[in-house]
């Protein structure tokens, strides 16, 4: 008899759902912080990511460099981006060097001997320069668009909605076992012996055919 291993536990399907659920709590919360340190200002958020463009600010950042900027409240030395409201949508990302927000920033670039000739205030500022990555500007306009932060999060719904299989698997049906039944050994343990004593004797209605003599052995036997 074959010893069955010992039953599975009760609890190990509610143990694999509640994993499942913080899991999902886990990645549900890493999209918030996501969405909250660069949802782009563009579609309401507070990040901007920049690519720099020109010399001004050499050797602080280099055409193609990503600078990340955040909004809050300004002050002399730092490095921001501003928008001036008569240039169309055109974006800067200089240092304040003097002013202050509510008269008017005096901004200049590192590389540059003069002073821009905007007068940005605090509503012209558009964030704070907080982070920089060289090289990396082609990355940045591709996901600094829209659509790819609309696919992100139908991605990422869809993940969490979407089916699985039952953890659950079916419980074996009562009375089945590896064991063979009592009739398929009795089958395998029968004495080859017996099974030949047992084969069918010929039928007597039938007697067996007689028989036939050789021609050859008969015409040898003749006298010529």
């Amino acid at each position: 008899m074959t010893e069955t291993g010992p039953p599975a536990t009760p609890d190990a399907p509610l143990v694999r759902r509640v994993w499942r659920a913080a899991a999902s709590v886990v990645m549900w919360l890493g999209v918030a912080a996501a969405a909250w340190l660069l949802w782009p200002t563009n579609l309401g958020g507070c990040t901007t990511l920049t690519i720099v463009s020109g010399e001004s600010m050499e050797p602080t950042y280099q055409t193609g460099d990503l600078v990340v900027t955040r909004c809050g409240q300004p002050a002399v030395g730092d490095v921001v981006l501003y928008e001036p409201v008569d240039q169309g949508g055109g974006r800067i990302i200089h240092r304040l060097v003097g002013g202050d927000g509510e008269s008017g920033w005096k901004v200049q670039g590192d590389n540059n001997t003069w002073v821009d000739p905007f007068v940005p205030t605090d509503a012209e500022v558009l964030g704070i320069a907080r982070l920089h990555v060289p090289r990396l500007g082609m990355v940045a306009t591709i996901l600094a668009t829209p659509f790819v932060w609309g696919s992100l999060l139908v991605i990422a719904l869809a993940v969490l909605v979407w089916p699985r299989g039952e953890d659950d698997e079916e419980p074996a049906e009562d009375g089945a076992s590896d064991e063979p039944s009592d009739e398929a050994s009795d089958e395998a343990s029968v004495d080859p012996e017996a099974a030949a004593d047992r084969e069918p004797a010929a039928d007597p209605a039938y007697p067996a055919a007689p028989a036939r003599a050789d021609p050859a052995l008969a015409t040898a036997g003749r006298l010529p």
